[in-house]
């Protein structure tokens, strides 16, 4: 129940951010030709936006298992075979994001009193949302890897290791 709640407030957060990216570059496009103006900073926001959605949107994928992949090899494989390459490559995803998401918190500790170039708001809390994506999406992955290894198969796909068909067949 806990893992629901967390994918839920994961998505709702990706969502928003891909909603503001959408009405800050509308508002802008709409402003610059009903008024020949531009929203400040909509550029550098939009940027900023981007970045975190990215971030949360990796959360999301990540425990999913619904990245783009390419699945001739583990089609191939057998059943024992399809389970390791799962364990294998969420094991390397894993150990790929804790250090990511070390160093976004590392940039985060750097920004100082940067700003934006018209509003000169503050990076710092741009960076600090992308790097609670990145931190959301290392514990994902962790907790893929547990489900991974006690053999749950509770998605809505049948494959532990996400999208494709399941050991018996499609």
């Amino acid at each position: 129940m806990l893992i629901k709640r967390l994918m839920a407030a994961t998505e709702t957060v990706a969502a928003l951010f891909l909603l503001f990216i959408a009405l800050l570059t509308a508002g802008n496009v709409l402003v610059r030709y009903a008024f020949n103006w531009q929203i400040p900073d909509w550029f550098d926001g939009t940027q900023m936006l981007l970045g975190i959605a990215l971030f949360w949107g990796i959360a999301l994928t990540t425990y999913q298992g619904t990245h783009i992949a390419v699945d001739v090899l583990w089609e191939m494989a057998g059943p024992r075979g399809r389970r390791g390459i799962d364990l294998l490559a969420a094991t390397i995803t894993l150990a790929f994001l804790v250090p990511l998401a070390w160093m976004v918190w590392v940039k985060v500790g750097g920004t100082g009193s940067q700003g934006t170039m018209d509003l000169r708001l503050p990076l710092q809390g741009f960076y600090s949302a992308a790097a609670a994506g990145a931190t959301v999406a290392a514990v994902l992955a962790l907790l893929r890897l547990v489900r991974l290894i006690r053999g749950d198969t509770d998605n809505d796909e049948g494959r532990p290791g996400g999208a494709g068909e399941t050991p018996d067949g499609p």
